[in-house]
């Protein structure tokens, strides 16, 4: 079984992803930097607020300075703060040690290059080949590595949040941070710029990371944002997952405003200023036809990838595309970061929402979703997916929704999950299809146990 996911190394912290485990990663990673040509620089390490966090950070970084490279701890800051700082400081590469959304016992590791990119499928492959090596390095005296506390390198994650930003005075903002790795940083960057900011669940609590909070469940938000227009005041909500590396979004009406609506908003701003390159949004195939309709209208083509972040960034740096991102929030602008940048998403929607003096509800209200159902199903073994049960079930949901809807089953990249989506234009149509298919899948997954 492959170590690396879709984002990283991810398992139940101290049961699958151990210290030991960890340890080994950091040793195999720095052996590979080093061939790299980039041994004279550190090796920079962050995490989200998880209680495991610092356990492997501590191995990770054993492991790093066992195999003579240097590392230094950022602490508590969002992924795209760690592929920021980076590249600012021209470091030899970046971790994070983050589940992102996932539970609470989950953990995981994921690396940047130096030019604060994820590394490469193939890189990715060479430090898993490394992880058993009984042949690294393993320096006495003075060439074992030195591990640092990192002295206010935050500020070059701070200075990236301000860079071109609008003022945002006037305007009222919530912040859901999830308990997670935004908790300080994204309250303290929107009051720097002008905005009353109100918090829930901004604290340091890795027990409540991701629970019932931040992006993965908006029911909080939305209350704070009905309770404030219940009191005659107008506010826009934001929502981070426990790494901060996607944000979605609470309307002046209470309504979510999905990582679709949020692209919508960006790529027409950025289509009308003459910077969407090529006139194109990249994002998956998740991303609601809806979507794609409201982008037509305005001369905006949609380029669809395979789910996950890492194929829109790769979609992107290939075809030379500014924008793109996924349903679920990540939103890439390479305007400003190499990664999904949930801060700086939320600096750059409202300071269009500032500038053009309008609300977010009518920003994004040209995008009209089709009815779109999305069922998980709890399985760790894909190859249910070739049972012949299972396909002919799949089969006959396609030819129901005909050629106005689409059905995509699909394995979690980052979860033991098995995600079956259905989108069309009778709602009790893709609900009734997709829980035959979900039910089929049961079904066939209990057999092959």
């Amino acid at each position: 079984m492959s170590l690396f996911g879709t984002d990283g190394v991810r398992g139940i912290a101290n049961a699958e992803l151990t210290p030991e485990l960890a340890l080994r990663i950091g040793r195999a990673a720095a052996t590979l930097v080093a061939e790299h040509g980039q041994a004279d620089r550190p090796i920079l390490v962050g995490r989200d607020t998880r209680l495991s966090g610092t356990m492997l950070e501590a191995a990770l970084i054993a492991g790093i300075t066992s195999a003579g490279r240097d590392a230094t701890s950022l602490g508590i800051i969002p992924t795209p703060g760690v592929a920021c700082v980076t590249r600012a400081t021209a470091a030899a590469a970046g971790v994070m040690i983050s589940a992102s959304h996932n539970p609470i016992a989950d953990n995981g590791i994921k690396f940047f290059g130096a030019d604060g990119f994820k590394l490469s499928d193939a890189l990715e492959e060479r430090i898993e080949a490394l992880v058993d090596s009984p042949d690294l390095p393993r320096p006495t005296g003075t060439g074992v590595g030195i591990a640092r506390v990192a002295q206010n390198l935050g500020r070059h994650y701070y200075r990236e949040l301000y860079e071109d930003a609008a003022d945002l005075s006037g305007l009222q903002v919530v912040v859901d941070a999830a308990f997670g790795a935004a908790y300080a940083i994204a309250p303290y960057a929107l009051r720097k710029l002008g905005a009353s900011v109100t918090e829930i669940n901004c604290e340091d609590d890795g027990t409540r990371i991701n629970v019932n909070s931040g992006a993965t469940n908006l029911r909080g938000l939305q209350s704070a944002i009905r309770s404030k227009i219940a009191g005659g005041e107008r506010a826009v909500g934001i929502a981070f997952d426990g790494d901060a590396d996607r944000a979605l979004f609470v309307d002046e009406t209470g309504t979510i405003v999905t990582g679709d609506h949020v692209l919508f908003a960006l790529a027409c701003a950025m289509h009308a200023r003459g910077e969407l390159t090529h006139a194109a949004v990249v994002a998956t195939v998740m991303s609601n036809i809806g979507f794609e309709r409201a982008l037509r209208t305005r001369g905006i083509d949609l380029i669809r990838t395979s789910v996950g972040d890492r194929y829109v960034l790769e979609r992107m740096r290939a075809g030379g595309y500014m924008l793109g991102g996924e349903q679920s929030g990540h939103i890439i602008d390479f305007r400003r970061n190499t990664t999904g940048d949930g801060p700086r998403t939320a600096v750059t929607l409202l300071g269009i929402v500032a500038s053009q003096k309008a609300t977010l509800h009518e920003l994004v209200r040209e995008v009209v979703y089709a009815p779109q159902v999305l069922v998980n199903v709890p399985s760790r073994d894909r190859e249910v997916l070739d049972a012949p049960a299972v396909r002919e079930e799949i089969a006959a949901a396609q030819a129901a929704l005909g050629e106005s809807g689409r059905l995509l089953v699909r394995p979690s990249g980052t979860e033991p999950l098995i995600r079956v989506m259905a989108e069309g234009e009778d709602r009790a149509l893709v609900e009734e299809l997709t829980g035959r298919v979900a039910r089929r899948i049961e079904q066939e997954a209990g057999r092959l146990n």
